[in-house]
């Protein structure tokens, strides 16, 4: 078999079939990006938000189609995304640390497809109180509206974006069962990457109407130094030796071998990023929809105006977020006590650590891993902000050329390609590491 391992993708028919359907799935995907919900004028939106971007006050627009793909500028079924879904698992996931009864029922038989009914049906109702807002906002645009039932048009809105986002859900369920990469990742990737094309050609007419392309060189420059920088941070891991004891059970000798334990730099990856992002669109999405309304209370006007995307507070938030997500995650994914657990229960020992320390030092190893790892993920996804306030870019584009939208980018495609790398080994073919692509470090 040749040793490119990208021919040897699609010699493989598994992988083939595999690849063509998250295809397949992700143009699904993007066609409900641009179907607009029934009863809403599709031109009126068009000029409102060309209006919004001109005057550089489509903050909040731009933060909800840069996770939607354009979809919610749009209107569309799809509007919602895949952020109801992950906000729901966030708060299950907390409730199950905070709550012992519930976690004891995830850890029965059947638990994890419990959990599974649970966060769907969860979702179900923050879609519905996410469509209300979205038919507030709605309201809040002249013209936008064509229908004169103001109540059917709220009912049959709240229906089709909820069952747009469910279906969402189920897409990626079906690229995770089916296809290539985590599905729920791969339609945020997808999102991203479709409102690069836009970003370009805004840029480009910025550059016409007087930006100065020196600002836009340095910050292609920045945007190719993070990739770098991403990458190589994505790839380093603190590799803990283990030694296990030789011990004999009945004729056969076990143990008498050096491993190690791999904790990555950044052990939760892109994660922290998407939950702290997702967690947040929730309030923001329902306090800017209800302060664009001309009714609405002044408390709930001047929070709005707070918690705008590019506003210090909004900032604020996040980068706390990011780093409450990156030591949750961890601590429920690489869990030291059950590690120092099955360490001890299968005769190992790390060599200048006594046995009852194992956990303390696991502990503090996470520890001091997870704190810069999540600082650097703050400060990429705070960077967007500083480009905009520093060189006058337009949201949409400062979201697009930096901070979240990279680390996604590049955390999305690593595990994708890693998923591809198992499937051509397990085939006996060459992968992307053979090459020199991604290689480890031991740090």
């Amino acid at each position: 078999m040749a040793n490119n391992p990208i021919a040897n993708m699609f010699r493989i028919k598994e992988l083939r079939d595999r690849i063509f359907f998250t295809f397949v799935v992700l143009v699904v995907f993007r066609l409900g990006c641009v179907l607009t919900i029934p009863g809403i004028n599709a031109q009126v939106l068009v000029t409102y938000f060309e209006d919004l971007a001109k005057h550089n006050k489509n903050a909040f627009a731009s933060y909800m189609d840069f996770f939607a793909g354009g979809a919610f500028s749009n209107f569309s079924v799809f509007m919602l995304g895949v952020m109801p879904y992950v906000s729901t698992q966030i708060i299950l996931q907390l409730a199950l640390i905070i709550f012992p009864s519930l976690k004891r029922a995830a850890q029965e038989d059947g638990g994890q497809r419990k959990v599974a009914a649970w966060t769907r049906i969860g979702t179900v109702f923050v879609c519905l109180i996410q469509s209300l807002a979205v038919t507030v906002y709605a309201a809040s645009i002249p013209g936008a509206i064509a229908l004169e039932n103001q109540l059917a048009f709220k009912l049959l809105a709240m229906l089709t974006v909820t069952t747009g986002a469910m279906i969402t859900i189920w897409l990626g369920d079906q690229i995770t069962a089916h296809g290539i990469g985590n599905g729920i990742s791969m339609l945020i990737f997808a999102g991203i990457v479709a409102r690069l094309p836009h970003a370009s050609i805004e840029l480009y007419h910025r550059v016409q109407d007087g930006l100065n392309p020196v600002f836009v060189i340095i910050v292609l420059l920045m945007f190719i130094g993070i990739i770098a920088f991403v990458v190589y941070e994505q790839s380093g891991e603190r590799k803990i030796p283990v030694h296990y004891a030789k011990r004999v059970v009945g004729r056969k000798m076990y143990g008498g071998q050096s491993t190690y334990i791999p904790f990555k730099i950044n052990p939760s990856g892109v994660i922290p990023v998407i939950f702290a992002s997702s967690f947040l669109t929730f309030p923001l999405q329902i306090v800017q929809s209800f302060g664009a309304n001309q009714n609405s209370a002044r408390w709930i006007v001047a929070l709005s105006a707070k918690l705008n995307p590019t506003g210090l507070l909004y900032n604020v938030l996040l980068v706390l977020l990011i780093i409450f997500f990156a030591y949750f995650y961890t601590q429920v994914t690489l869990n030291p006590t059950e590690i120092a657990k099955n360490i001890r229960e299968n005769g190992g020992s790390i060599p200048g650590i006594r046995t009852d320390k194992t956990e303390e030092y696991m502990q503090k190893v996470l520890n001091r891993l997870v704190l810069p790892g999540s600082l650097y993920l703050a400060a990429i996804a705070v960077l967007p902000t500083i480009i905009q306030n520093l060189f006058g870019f337009p949201q949409s584009i400062s979201m697009l050329m930096g901070g979240t939208s990279l680390l996604i980018l590049v955390g999305v495609d690593l595990d994708t390609m890693s998923q591809v790398e198992a499937l051509l080994k397990m085939h006996h073919a060459d992968g992307f590491v053979k090459k020199g692509k991604l290689r480890s470090r031991n740090l």
